[in-house]
C-alpha cells in the first residue's frame, strides 16, 4: 500500500472589494466576504435599500389618455 500524501494547504483567493476596490481575502474566514470589512458589507447593503441599485426598465411609457380599447 502506499502512503497517502497530505492535503495541498488551502489558499484563500484574493478578489477585488466591490464597496471599495481594495484586496479582499474570498475564504471562510472573511465573515464579510466578498466585501474587505463590515464599514463596506454596510455601505453596500444602505445602497440596496435607499434603492440606488436599480434594474432598467424598458417598458414603453402609458398611454396619457389610457388604453382606448378600455374606454
Amino acid at each position: 500500500m502506499s502512503e497517502s500524501k497530505p492535503p495541498p494547504e488551502f489558499t484563500p483567493r484574493k478578489v477585488r472589494c466591490p464597496g471599495c476596490a481594495g484586496t479582499s481575502i474570498y475564504s471562510p474566514h472573511n465573515p464579510y466576504r466578498p466585501f474587505c470589512s463590515a464599514r463596506c458589507k454596510g455601505v453596500d447593503l444602505g445602497a440596496w435599500a435607499s434603492e440606488e441599485f436599480k434594474l432598467p426598465d424598458d417598458t414603453p411609457p402609458d398611454e396619457p389618455f389610457g388604453d382606448p380599447r378600455l374606454q
